[in-house]
């Protein structure tokens, strides 16, 4: 699993402090490779430089998943209607496919559904869609997955049916009904933050 992933996934919670001796030798790697992880990491917002102090995990906030959210519902929103005005059948085809494989994967295999799970919601907004575009989506998407992880923790977000919720977009976004298929996928990035209030200060 890469710094990347872990931070993403929670196994690095927000503030821990990120040394470069420890990640060379939890990754087997240089100080050189480390050090432009982490530099890369802190362009992306998920790494946070201290001073001259080192680097610590991004902090986390209501505040800023509001923001993520409302940026990433706006972006998304536009970048799904151009998709599926532009979409042909090779980029149906992808897509149907992508969450074939999504479906059927393994949950408690957080790394590998949630490779799927990106690359899902990705390849939706993906058809014609300006580069710089589709960039911000992907960085936001990660910005906000560490977020769906802490809701994942509270006791009501079972009570979704995530997979029906993907199924519909899906089936939305094939018919080419974009004020539906953005409706959907709207409410189900909110319904995410829902979750939230409860779990994060």
């Amino acid at each position: 699993m890469t710094l990347r992933e872990e931070i993403i996934l929670g196994k690095l919670a927000p503030g821990d402090r990120l040394k470069v001796d420890t990640l060379k030798e939890n990754y087997g790697t240089g100080a050189s490779p480390v050090r432009e992880a982490l530099s890369l990491l802190t362009s992306d917002q998920l790494v946070e430089r201290i001073d001259q102090r080192g680097f610590r995990v991004a902090p986390t906030s209501k505040i800023q998943f509001t923001e993520i959210l409302d940026l990433r519902c706006n972006l998304e929103d536009m970048a799904l209607r151009q998709s599926i005005a532009n979409g042909d059948k090779e980029w149906e085809e992808s897509l149907v496919l992508v969450h074939h494989y999504m479906s059927r994967a393994d949950r408690s295999v957080s790394g590998v559904f949630e490779e799927l799970h990106k690359k899902f919601h990705m390849e939706l907004i993906s058809c014609g869609v300006s580069p710089i575009l589709l960039r911000f989506c992907s960085q936001l998407y990660d910005l906000n997955v560490r977020y769906r992880y802490l809701a994942g923790r509270s006791q009501d977000y079972g009570r979704r049916d995530v997979a029906a919720e993907h199924q519909a977009i899906l089936d939305a976004a094939i018919d080419r009904d974009a004020e539906l298929a953005s409706s959907l996928l709207l409410s189900h990035y909110r319904s995410t933050g829902a979750f939230l209030s409860e779990l994060i200060s």
